[in-house]
């Protein structure tokens, strides 16, 4: 009875707000209708209105898919120094990261359904219900930890802020070792991912015993990032409490994450050029195009130039310490890893093809509304989700204060006239 109390006050919680409240729905609203009505011209005509052909079938949405996967992997490090360390600074948020990895999780999924075709096909991917072959297949393993990772933490999220709804100590005999098998969990997911690519021995690009680790590095400093903008963001519209101690700690956590990320991608910079083997093609193309067709560079320079810039606004300490420069670094090394990820990842794989011939590809307006969609889609659970938290740990919403209202209602509905 009382959950279902909770779950009908949650509803009433994300109804209510003020004007910037409902002004952000509303422009979320837009973005999905407006993603939406693409998406829907893709479900009609099929793949082909998108970019994607023969030579370089996957596009946009992986690369989406990759990105958000490690956004997802990110909450491990707000995890690890709450739960191990009970660090109550980070402790008192970490649960904000744990809403980011549901979302993102969400999202992912989404990319993988949109770039299949007929999402009716999505039942294929479910282990032992469908024709994954599993286990043999990395995409039903990748599938499996995903799915794994986001019961871990929707369980985790509903149970705490049940339990502080009705005033109660969460079960730790239960929650730690949720908690506990959320960090293997959040680096399987980055891990497995990292393999899809890895274990394709035709596509020499990704055919480097770097890239899991490379993918968790990126992991560690774009998701943070996000959390970083989105605590500054909570604490100046809500009641949300966060100390800039508690920021500053996790950008100094990051800079030894993009550390690691550039000194692998140096590396993997070495081997190819200094090897100068035949496959030293794919990374002519990713950074200096062919021909005229130097799109992929231009991301690719962007790519590097931003993180690198990122990394030393984190790393100088009177930099990372001032909220300006730490925004500036935190926004430089999101869309960093975000073009590493979305674009410069995926595209040199395919490009040239197995046959050597040259397909150039650009994301098609289609693919760029549906992916518009997803990320509005994603963005408005996690206002809904973290409004609920915010109501519950920082605003009194609870059993008691219903239980309150129902008595004065009560009263004021039996008073003598």
């Amino acid at each position: 009875m009382n959950f279902l109390r909770f779950m009908l006050g949650c509803f009433k919680i994300i109804t209510r707000g003020g004007r910037i409240y409902y002004s952000c729905l509303f422009f979320l609203f837009i973005l999905i209708v407006w993603g939406a009505m693409g998406y829907y011209q893709q479900l009609q005509v099929g793949l082909i209105m998108t970019n994607m052909r023969d030579s370089v079938s996957w596009g946009f949405y992986i690369g989406n898919f990759t990105f958000l996967v490690g956004v997802a992997a990110a909450a491990v490090m707000l995890v690890i120094p709450a739960y191990i360390y009970d660090w109550k600074p980070i402790k008192e948020i970490v649960i904000f990261g744990e809403i980011l990895a549901i979302c993102a999780v969400i999202m992912s999924i989404c990319f993988i359904v949109v770039d299949i075709g007929n999402p009716l096909r999505f039942w294929h991917m479910l282990p032992f219900v469908g024709t994954m072959n599993f286990p043999d297949s990395i995409l039903s393993w990748d599938f499996f930890v995903l799915f794994t990772y986001f019961l871990i933490n929707i369980i985790v999220v509903t149970h705490l802020l049940y339990k502080q709804f009705s005033k109660k100590e969460y079960n730790k005999s239960f929650i730690l070792p949720m908690v506990l098998l959320s960090i293997p969990a959040a680096i399987a997911i980055h891990t497995v991912t990292a393999f899809l690519y890895n274990a394709l021995p035709a596509r020499p690009y990704w055919n480097s015993a770097l890239l899991a680790p490379r993918f968790l590095t990126t992991a560690f400093c774009s998701g943070p990032a996000v959390l970083i903008l989105l605590f500054q963001v909570l604490r100046k519209t809500t009641k949300f409490e966060i100390k800039d101690e508690v920021i500053f700690t996790i950008a100094e956590l990051m800079v030894y994450a993009m550390f690691i990320y550039l000194f692998f991608t140096i590396s993997e910079f070495f081997k190819e050029f200094y090897s100068n083997t035949e496959h030293i093609v794919y990374w002519k193309y990713l950074l200096l195009g062919v021909a005229k067709n130097r799109e992929i560079a231009v991301y690719s320079w962007a790519s590097i130039i931003m993180g690198f810039s990122a990394f030393l606004l984190f790393l100088i300490p009177r930099t990372r310490k001032n909220l300006v420069t730490l925004n500036i670094g935190a926004v430089l090394i999101y869309f960093s890893v975000y073009l590493e990820k979305g674009i410069t990842l995926i595209i040199p794989g395919f490009t040239p093809d197995v046959q050597g011939q040259y397909y150039f590809y650009v994301p098609s307006e289609i693919e760029i509304r549906t992916a518009v969609m997803i990320f509005s889609a994603g963005a408005l659970l996690f206002t809904f989700i973290s409004k609920i938290a915010i109501a519950i740990l920082f605003e009194g919403f609870s059993i008691e204060s219903l239980e309150k209202k129902s008595t004065i209602k009560l009263k004021n509905e039996t008073a003598p006239l």
